[in-house]
């Protein structure tokens, strides 16, 4: 049997490396032909010399004359730019992992999915930002998209081949972040180290943060509404604090089918791998006597109003859901550096929802456009609330 070709896009993030720990212990089935980084250039040429890639593409230009020096006297070709980033996501792979973070991934996502590849999405804004767009594309390139995220990776699995029509509800689950249990005053207080250190699973900071504040729940509501084609009032979130069961699908005759498993990212990413098949990982094995007891509580919105802004930009339209990640991307980075509260996060993207029109982006460049009207828009009530 030929070895699957594979790119890697944000190889030296969380989900870049859990892909590549899969990889690594599956040599006979996958065959590395591209990697890339933002600017972790050690990382990227030493995963490009052990799986033997054949291009690293590094974001940040300032230090491609490095990554070529850690290269030398291997066969893999170290590039910059968007050209670039765009060969290593539409070029030789026939399977593409889409985990760059943030609206930075949306163009070689839609480069990959283009050339009719198949997509292992872990990159939430893209299919947040350009949904529509993206759904769109694949279906006139023949392009396949396998969720990566653990909820929506678990709807794909209980969904199976049923029709949508079969379908009463989606109800992706929630751990409720490390703030489940805080009160409004509490969370005013909240510095970034605390909201990074998420009770369940090892993320990235801006994903950590997402989950803190709930908007990764929010933006995974979007995320269902493209990928599944349900409305906003047939997807339900559920907190669920130990992370054992990752989403669910409630039919019409009364069945609910739910996946379970770990906390851990290689059990989606092993399904997109292996998909159609499935594939063994070192992941530990569920211990439900040990475990012992499974809870579910409401989320409240009212300590947590990010889930209620992102229903809100998804029913208001595709614009509306570019200017609430754009503006969320902006307030975290911001929150991380310490120039704004936890709370001000919420607070930012509330107010940029109240201050822009809705109207549908017919191409990625109108995306690019309202978002980078977005993140000054963002800027500017950033300085509001210093003043």
């Amino acid at each position: 049997m030929s070895r699957r070709t594979v790119s890697i896009l944000g190889a030296t993030g969380s989900v870049g490396t859990s892909t590549l720990d899969l990889i690594e212990r599956s040599p006979n089935r996958f065959e590395v032909v591209a990697l890339t980084a933002a600017k972790n250039v050690a990382a990227l040429a030493d995963a490009a010399r052990r799986t033997g890639a054949r291009l690293a593409v590094i974001d940040d230009a300032s230090l491609l004359g490095e990554l070529q020096g850690r290269l030398a006297g291997t066969a893999c070709r170290a590039e910059t730019g968007s050209e670039a980033l765009a060969e290593a996501a539409a070029g030789e792979a026939e399977w593409v992992m889409a985990a760059i973070v943030g609206c930075a991934g949306l163009e070689p996502v839609m480069a990959a999915v283009g050339a009719g590849r198949t997509v292992a999405l872990a990159n939430k804004e893209a299919l947040v930002t350009a949904g529509g767009l993206m759904i769109e594309a694949a279906r006139r390139s023949g392009a396949t998209i396998l969720p990566v995220d653990s909820e929506h990776n678990a709807i794909f699995q209980c969904l199976a081949s049923n029709c949508s029509s079969d379908v009463s509800r989606l109800v992706l689950t929630a751990s409720g972040g490390p703030f489940r249990t805080h009160g409004r005053e509490e969370m005013a207080a909240i510095t970034p180290a605390q909201a990074v250190a998420h009770p369940n699973w090892s993320m990235g900071a801006k994903i950590s943060v997402d989950s803190a504040t709930m908007m990764n729940k929010g933006l995974e509501l979007i995320e269902a509404h493209h990928l599944f084609g349900l409305p906003s009032e047939r997807i339900s979130i559920l907190v669920h604090p130990q992370s054992v069961i990752h989403s669910m699908v409630e039919y019409i005759d009364g069945s609910t089918l739910a996946q379970l498993g770990s906390a851990d990212m290689r059990v989606p990413i092993a399904h997109a791998l292996a998909w159609p098949g499935r594939m063994e990982t070192p992941v530990e094995k569920l211990d439900l006597a040990r475990i012992g007891s499974l809870t579910f509580e409401e989320p409240d919105g009212d300590r947590f109003p990010a889930l209620g802004l992102a229903r809100q930009a998804l029913e208001a339209g595709e614009a509306q859901a570019v200017v609430l990640n754009a503006v969320n991307e902006s307030a975290v980075a911001a929150f991380l550096a310490g120039r704004i509260g936890f709370l001000d996060i919420c607070r930012l993207v509330e107010k940029a929802l109240a201050r822009t029109a809705s109207t549908a982006p017919a191409s990625i460049a109108d995306v690019i456009e309202i978002d980078r009207g977005s993140r000054l828009l963002a800027g500017e009530l950033m300085r509001e609330i210093a003043a």
